[in-house]
């Protein structure tokens, strides 16, 4: 989703009739390191706001342009409980995630005279191939963020974007907040 000749390409390369999507879900994203600010890897920035808000910006323009045109959707964006809360050295991950969260907004309120529902879910802790990514494929380090307690996992989130895009027509979720039970914000989660 970086690269916005060849996602262009390949999004006007559809059969035409896939291009009426009824339900557009921006899941791409990625953290990589855990640094501060003054420590950080401007490539690691660089493909974060590459991947986090502009695959989604690059995404969700050109499937809106489809939506607007059938005067019907749905666009999911899958934000983080980073782009509701700070955490230290989760500096340019965070903002990317805040962007979302805006984003989101923002397309909300650009579509509804298009009968165009958006919604943003926003999950905690997902046991997924994230930690990994953040860790640069180091798979110990990664691990111990889920010991301890039970994170959510992908079937969860998958929940939760059914639910809202089966709500009746006249029903928008506009923004979703998922955590586990053992976590009460970004950085406090109860270990055994």
């Amino acid at each position: 989703v970086r690269d916005k000749e060849n996602l262009q390409y390949l999004l006007d390369t559809l059969p035409a009739n896939w291009k009426s999507i009824d339900v557009l879900i921006n899941n791409a994203g990625l953290s990589q390191g855990l640094d501060p600010l003054d420590k950080g890897n401007t490539d690691d920035w660089d493909t974060m706001i590459d991947t986090n808000v502009k695959g989604l910006l690059y995404v969700s323009r050109i499937v809106s342009a489809w939506m607007v045109a059938r005067g019907k959707g749905h666009i999911i964006n899958i934000g983080s409980i980073a782009g509701k809360e700070v955490y230290q050295n989760g500096n340019v991950y965070c903002a990317t995630k805040y962007a979302v969260d805006a984003l989101t907004k923002g397309m909300r309120l650009d579509l509804v005279h298009h009968n165009i529902k958006v919604t943003a879910i926003n999950p905690g802790m997902v046991e997924t191939e994230f930690s990994v990514v953040r860790f640069k494929g180091d798979e110990n380090r990664a691990k111990k963020v889920y010991e301890g307690f039970e994170p959510l996992l992908a079937h969860d989130i998958a929940d939760a974007v059914y639910y809202a895009v089966s709500r009746p027509a006249h029903v928008n979720i506009n923004d979703m907040l998922i955590m586990p039970t053992a976590q009460a914000s970004a950085t406090i989660v109860k270990r055994d």
